[in-house]
């Protein structure tokens, strides 16, 4: 049972797991054995609520297919199982990104004071740069 929240939670038949070669060097283990995971996630068919699933699925990510599938690559570590843990362990985070809710943004003006102290500033600027001239005789 992999846990996203108090309320959702999702069952390990639903996340597909498989051990490919890892890539990159590694010398002559690299060659045997096979520590990298490959996890795949089927969107539409999971047991998510449907707002987590609307909201994988409108995300821009490059993890996610157009079949709505979460392919994640955990090669990080040298065991297997660091890396399956990994790769369980980024899936959790993308499916708990789309929880948060943003902020609307209230768009605010300046207000008069903070206007006048700026413009003051640039005239006392401009004044200090301006006596840096030539002097006249």
């Amino acid at each position: 049972m992999i846990v996203i929240s108090n309320a959702v939670s999702l069952h390990d038949d639903e996340v597909e797991l498989s051990g490919i070669r890892a890539q990159g060097a590694g010398g002559q283990n690299v060659n045997k054995v096979s520590s990298a995971i490959h996890l795949r996630f089927d969107i539409a068919a999971s047991s998510l609520p449907e707002f987590y699933k609307e909201r994988l699925l409108a995300l821009k990510d490059r993890r996610i297919s157009k079949d709505g599938v979460i392919v994640i690559k955990a090669q990080q570590h040298r065991s297997q199982d660091l890396n399956r843990e990994d790769a369980i362990q980024r899936l959790v985070e993308l499916i708990r990104t789309v929880t948060v809710v943003q902020k609307v943004r209230r768009p605010t003006k300046p207000t008069k004071g903070s206007q006048r102290r700026r413009l003051d500033g640039k005239k006392q600027r401009g004044a200090t740069k301006a006596l840096r001239g030539r002097v006249a005789d």
